[in-house]
């Protein structure tokens, strides 16, 4: 009994303490059995750049944030029943995997490959038991993972160059870097925003409009010419800009893309700001067991 009360308040401290590092912006996250599992600092992949951020894993949510200074901002909450996780392959990241959400998905990095798989093991697992009362059920819709800016410098649909006027804008539904004209259509994207008309490149929004012609019986389908002009050339390019491949970008890309040992200077000062993970299973005083 001794033992399962300092337990609880031991946790209660640490999740205290989770609370205050983000100041009164961020959200309350103490509740009755929320258990802190483990925290530490990973690369996220963003849509301009590489930053560090700092994630915090809960037996029912993942929680993670910017660091300024001393603070955490830009708090976010994930209940784990809505992630879904993918190993990926060394691309613009080292030691990277995807996490899936409805609303968002991207990658992260950890500075091994050992942290990268305890993280994804301590995830899968609270995950999995968190499924198992059977009282919450898994995310069956996820976002598109966007390409990062700095890997195309024209738009992926009309094939014309980005510049000061012609701006780069993501697809909701398919990630691609689109300018403005190439993505005027707006589309509700349910697990996305329930309420909110999101911007969808032209292509996305042609298959829709064919999708709901063919439920209707009142089209014949897709016009495959037409399409293979919008789309691009394979599977393989749009995985290489997405990083989530080995292959390397075309000679144009790396005219706007850091150079290699650019890439590898600027990974190796953001791994000098790691610090090793810790996890619940691993610290004093506590019966060591992973809930």
């Amino acid at each position: 009994m001794s033992d399962q009360l300092t337990f609880e308040r031991e946790n209660r401290e640490r999740i205290q303490a989770v609370e205050n590092s983000f100041g009164p912006s961020g959200k309350p996250l103490y509740q009755t059995g929320r258990i802190l599992m483990g925290e530490g600092r990973l690369i996220k992949q963003g849509r301009r750049k590489q930053e560090m951020k700092v994630f915090f894993l809960f037996n029912d949510v993942l929680v993670y944030g910017s660091i300024i200074l001393n603070w955490n901002k830009n708090q976010k909450i994930i209940p784990l029943e809505d992630i879904m996780l993918e190993d990926m392959e060394d691309g613009a990241l080292r030691n990277q995997w995807l996490i899936r959400t409805p609303r968002k998905s991207f990658f992260v990095s950890a500075p091994s490959h050992e942290e990268k798989q305890a993280w994804m093991q301590h995830i899968q697992d609270c995950r999995d038991k968190l499924l198992q009362g059977g009282s919450r059920q898994p995310g069956s819709n996820f976002a598109v993972s966007w390409i990062p800016d700095q890997t195309s410098y024209k738009c992926m649909r009309c094939l014309n160059k980005f510049s000061v006027t012609k701006r780069r804008h993501h697809c909701r539904k398919c990630g691609f870097l689109v300018c403005n004209s190439c993505s005027k259509q707006r589309e509700l994207i349910d697990h996305i925003h329930p309420t909110k008309r999101l911007r969808v490149c032209s292509l996305c929004y042609i298959r829709k409009e064919e999708d709901v012609s063919r439920s209707r019986g009142d089209s014949t389908g897709k016009n495959s010419s037409e399409d293979d002009d919008l789309a691009p050339s394979s599977d393989e390019d749009v995985s290489r800009s997405r990083g989530d491949s080995t292959g390397k970008n075309s000679s144009e890309d790396d005219d706007l893309a850091p150079s290699s040992d650019e890439g590898e200077k600027e990974e190796e000062e953001t791994m000098q700001s790691y610090a090793a993970s810790s996890w619940l299973d691993s610290r004093r005083g506590l019966d060591g067991q992973l809930y």
